[in-house]
């Protein structure tokens, strides 16, 4: 080192911050976990904005492509919550109150306040964000890293919903939607505002161009999205009809899985605008919903085991081509498929197509054979059908199926008792059941 007054250089003791050997350095006071005895914690029941669908004060997503209404149906709820009215299966608001909306796809005027009158809002609890005030008066485009922001205007309103429309036109700059880390810290404060709030917030996101698979993976951006939220659901196509739509689960952490609703969109002349009109429920799950429904040979009865085993169990069926859905799936179940796969296949089934329909007034529902295609008898070597598995249910006077029609071909024979089987099958319903309580210690249950 120089001396910067005479030029010459300065002499450093090189030992003069070492401590004598008697002393000993300063020390940083070690790091701790802290912890909290579960004794200590009361415990709470989980409460439901909607019960069953929408927690109160979680992270909820709602998937679906464009077009299909999740705009509209976003703000339908955000007209209940409002109003504190009834939510489409007949359930009441829990929480009424506030609503903020941050909506980046639909103009104010002309969409987002058509759309809320056409659902009977109370407007004057609905409250859009158009910006963060800087010192200057000016306003930015928000995003949800201004939770402090957010969570000033959720208390000061007394807001139960946050509707973010949608979830990728608001995450914060340099935030990379595939990346599981940069997810979780955005949702991780934004889970903190909706915990200590009470505030539900709603992200709606597009699906990504992937076709079938998990419902889970199909929503836009990094898996991690589908981590943070404690409940996800799916807008979608009914199968059965293009007009309709399916308002399914696709995650239900708290609580068991709800059945699967359906509504379409129809003129609310008055205000130049859609509304959504629930109609009931359904028997597609969101799986279902996002089959693949390509030019695949896998679509065809034939070529799908799963569907030529419901083909075959209806065309066995006294009735003629019809059957009570829950009938099928249990027969399903006995001869090794899963209610997935069944109603995967179902869904996919074309050429002849197996169609979901309700059985009259106050009937349930019934899968049945297109009248079209209920001569196409599917042929599916039997050894393609998996080994027969324990059914989860015990039979009823409806099951097992009837004896079939002796029109039928008799095929080959049971792999248990070496009888004749009909039609596509390697195995008899009734000794399949035998062969669950043998294998079960003597229950089917």
């Amino acid at each position: 080192m120089t001396n910067i007054h005479s030029g010459e250089p300065e002499l450093v003791d090189p030992y003069a911050d070492v401590p004598p050997p008697d002393e000993e350095p300063d020390q940083a006071a070690p790091s701790r976990l802290s912890t909290i005895r579960l004794s200590d914690v009361q415990p709470e029941r989980v409460s439901w904005l909607w019960p069953g669908r929408i927690p109160a004060g979680k992270l909820v997503t709602l998937d679906g492509d464009p077009s299909l209404g999740k705009s509209t149906l976003s703000l339908a709820f955000a007209a209940i919550v409002t109003t504190g009215g009834t939510w489409p299966d007949s359930s009441p608001c829990n929480f009424p109150g506030d609503v903020i909306l941050l909506s980046a796809e639909d103009g104010l005027a002309d969409t987002v306040r058509p759309r809320l009158d056409a659902a009977g809002a109370d407007v004057t609890r609905v409250h859009a964000v158009q910006g963060v005030t800087l010192p200057d008066d000016t306003l930015r485009p928000p995003t949800l890293a201004d939770v402090i922001e957010l969570e000033q205007l959720v208390t000061e309103t007394g807001a139960r919903l946050l509707v973010v429309d949608v979830l990728m036109a608001y995450l914060p700059s340099g935030t990379d939607s595939h990346k599981d880390q940069d997810i979780r810290r955005v949702l991780s404060r934004l889970s903190s505002l909706a915990d200590a709030t009470g505030c539900t917030v709603l992200l709606l996101r597009h699906l990504n161009k992937a076709k079938g698979g998990d419902p889970m993976y199909r929503g836009g951006g990094s898996i991690g999205i589908v981590g943070a939220v404690r409940a996800g659901m799916l807008v979608a196509k009914d199968p059965d009809d293009e007009e309709i739509r399916v308002l399914a689960c696709t995650k239900s952490n708290l609580g068991p899985e709800p059945e699967a609703l359906t509504y379409r969109l129809t003129d609310a002349n008055a205000h130049g605008v859609a509304r959504v009109e629930w109609i009931g429920t359904s028997t597609h799950d969101a799986r279902a919903l996002l089959a693949d429904r390509g030019d695949g040979d896998d679509d065809e009865p034939g070529g799908n085991p799963a569907a030529a085993f419901i083909f075959d169990y209806l065309m066995r069926n006294k009735v003629g081509g019809d059957a009570p859905a829950g009938d099928v799936l249990k027969a399903g179940r006995a001869a090794g498929f899963s209610d997935n796969d069944l109603k995967h296949a179902r869904s996919r089934s074309r050429a002849p197509r197996i169609v979901s329909r309700k059985a009259g007034m106050g009937g349930g529902w019934v899968w049945a054979i297109d009248t079209e295609g209920a001569t196409n008898v599917p042929k599916v070597p039997a050894s393609q059908y998996p080994a027969p598995s324990a059914p989860s249910v015990a039979p009823s006077a409806a099951f097992p199926p009837p004896e079939p029609p002796p029109s039928l071909e008799l095929a080959r024979l049971c792999r248990h008792c070496q009888e004749p089987a009909a039609g596509n099958t390697a195995v008899h319903w009734q000794c399949a059941l035998k062969e669950a309580e043998r294998t079960d210690g003597g229950s089917a249950a």
